[in-house]
């Protein structure tokens, strides 16, 4: 394997990780996962022509949120088949990218394209994979290498300059809604949830792509897990799926504890707090809080409160004791994260039909950033009072499902069709 030296801006940005200022996005939902930054200074408001610093045009659509290392962005598309739902075009044609861009500029430093592993889910009007295509999941960076999942294609591994280091396939199964679930690194493993292809969660070496742990009998899960700090210094891989929440040993992956969790399919990621981790999502939707750090059942005794509301596809978010999310009708919510009780819920001002939103709520600076999938984005205030600051519309008719990103006091918005630098 190529062993890659850090620039002096990229070396910068890892130390900064670890004391927790300017912190870049290295996976999906920032450095914690949890969509909380502390940037301030960033726009309440903008447009097409207004605090737009840079637009770039991408190399194929896609969903995935981008990640922020130094000086470059990096981000997963797709091209040649499944573009329009009414002329998709072959299979065979079918390209997955990873894709670098310039952090400063957004011009794109290098592009690669590899070709999927077929079959794959036709893409047509009446699946729901039609709504955000075949890459979804947001990469992963470890400050050397970049790790992006494409489903049933597997995980691939890049070096920051570009450089193929290995790509292994973790199932072959696909599903109509495609797969969504983004990669979780922990010490040397790279961590999926391959629900959709394979019914479990699967740990790779970083170093060489080699399978080190399989937990399996994860059903129906789009849901990307989290790594939670326990009071005693140690960190428990917590996966919501149908029916369950588990926590896992995250070096080996021996499951410590199971809880009765949402009874139907997951789709928003797991979030954590102060040790206890929310899950939410179904059709019927509900949310769950669990205390984590049991052993076994812990549904009796760890278990804190249940309620007949929650997210079916957007993640939620908890900070400073409050749990928020946006829904995907356009419903903006807030509850006590201690007690369940809600504080707020309120329709938004989005247009459209059907599905409004499917990106998740990001906090920076006391303020909250929602996007709907037209584009028009919500600025709130954070706090248990519902207060609109702002309402923001780029113009753009392409499609926003990608959760915004926040790096360096700037907020990077990624359509299907376009990465957006939004600042001052």
């Amino acid at each position: 394997m190529k062993k890659t030296t850090l620039c002096a801006p990229l070396a910068v940005a890892v130390v900064s990780i670890v004391v927790g200022v300017g912190a870049d996005w290295l996976r999906f939902r920032g450095p914690a996962g949890n969509g909380v930054a502390d940037d301030t200074g960033l726009p309440v408001t903008w447009s097409a022509t207004e605090h737009v610093v840079w637009k770039t045009a991408m190399p194929g659509s896609g969903a995935s949120s981008p990640i922020t290392l130094g000086d470059r962005v990096f981000l997963t598309c797709y091209s040649g088949y499944g573009l329009d739902p009414d002329e998709p075009g072959e299979q065979e044609n079918l390209l997955h990218h990873v894709t670098c861009i310039d952090r400063a500029t957004g011009k794109i430093v290098w592009d690669k394209r590899s070709k999927a592993r077929l079959p794959e889910t036709e893409y047509d009007a009446e699946r729901f994979l039609q709504l955000h295509g075949y890459a979804s999941s947001t990469p992963a960076t470890d400050g050397q290498n970049v790790y992006a999942f494409f489903g049933r294609s597997g995980v691939w591994a890049y070096s920051i300059d570009g450089d193929l280091l290995w790509r292994v396939s973790v199932g072959s199964g696909t599903h109509g809604w495609g797969s969504a679930n983004s990669p979780v690194l922990a010490g040397d493993l790279v961590i999926v949830n391959a629900s959709v292809e394979s019914n479990a969660v699967v740990a790779l070496e970083k170093a060489t792509g080699k399978e080190v742990w399989r937990a399996e009998g994860v059903e129906k899960s789009w849901s990307t897990p989290v790594l939670v700090e326990l009071p005693n210094g140690s960190r428990e891989l917590v996966v919501s799926m149908l029916n369950y929440v588990r926590g896992y040993d995250p070096a080996t992956g021996e499951q410590l504890w199971q809880c009765a969790g949402v009874r139907d399919y997951v789709c928003p990621m797991v979030v954590a707090a102060d040790g206890i981790v929310y899950v939410s999502g179904g059709r019927s939707v509900q949310t769950v809080a669990v205390r984590a750090g049991g052993r076994g059942d812990v549904t009796e005794t760890h278990r804190l409160w249940e309620v007949r509301k929650g997210t079916k596809v957007p993640s939620p978010l908890v900070h400073e004791g409050l749990l928020y999310w946006v829904d995907n009708g356009g419903v903006a919510c807030c509850f006590d994260a201690a007690s369940g009780e809600s504080i707020y819920r309120e329709r938004l001002d989005l247009s459209g039909g059907g599905d409004k939103v499917y990106s998740s709520v990001v906090l920076a600076d006391g303020k909250l950033y929602a996007v709907s999938r037209k584009g028009e984005a919500v600025v709130l205030a954070a706090g248990r009072e519902f207060k609109v600051l702002a309402k923001n519309d780029l113009g753009d008719d392409s499609i926003f499902n990608a959760t915004p990103v926040v790096n360096n006091g700037q907020l990077l918005l990624r359509s299907d069709r376009f990465l957006y630098c939004l600042g001052n």
